[in-house]
């Protein structure tokens, strides 16, 4: 079963794609550096629930995020074209069964969206 998602950090991750400093105009031109494939809200939510679970079958997936099959499958198909998210196809028993994984580059770009959306958020708090 999937493992419900914290969405707050556990811990502080240093933001290695740099600063965003509280300096005028800084915190917008940070906006345009985000991972626009990890942004838009139902594959950060795939990515999401991934980076807390080996794996999840489209139906696990599908109900944690409450979404249609349709609306999944486009966000996880654009999720493999970026090669962050691996899909593997097999039966059981006769039933069709679709599995996802996070890959090691999916990984890496949404530890870099989480150290670049806690940067922008530390900047602005800083206010």
């Amino acid at each position: 079963m999937a493992r419900e998602i914290d969405l707050t950090a556990s811990k502080a991750r240093s933001a290695r794609t740099g600063k965003v400093s509280s300096e005028q105009g800084t915190v917008e031109n940070a906006l345009p550096n985000l991972d626009r494939i990890i942004h838009e809200r139902m594959r950060l939510g795939i990515v999401s629930a991934l980076a807390v679970n080996d794996s999840l079958t489209f139906n696990e997936l599908k109900r944690l995020l409450q979404t249609t099959d349709g609306n999944l499958s486009v966000h996880a198909r654009r999720l493999e074209e970026a090669k962050y998210v691996d899909c593997s196809k097999s039966f059981e028993g006769r039933m069709p069964r679709t599995e996802y994984r996070l890959t090691a580059a999916g990984r890496k770009a949404f530890e870099r969206y989480l150290d670049h959306m806690e940067a922008l958020i530390h900047s602005l708090r800083e206010h």
